[in-house]
């Protein structure tokens, strides 16, 4: 009975170690992710400025009125 026990002892210090390692790759793949994300959005601010600065150049500097938003555009639609 003594090897019994001490075969599920291990048994379930190895299935604790096991799972310990699993959630220390989860919190690793999370902490990635997170970084990824935040590269990704960086990437596509400064997109965003590039493409801005090209306009901007191609227009010559000229300032360009922005489409209203949607909500604008509906109530000056509006008689009264």
């Amino acid at each position: 009975m003594n090897i019994k026990n001490a075969g599920c002892v291990a048994l379930l210090a190895s299935a604790l170690l096991l799972m310990s390692g699993c959630d220390q790759a989860e919190k690793a793949a999370q902490q990635m992710l997170s970084k990824t994300a935040e590269t990704a959005k960086q990437a596509i601010d400064d997109t965003h400025k590039a493409a801005e600065q090209a306009l901007n150049d191609a227009t010559g500097g000229r300032l360009i009125e922005k489409e209203k938003p949607a909500q604008e555009n509906k109530d000056s639609t509006h008689t009264i």
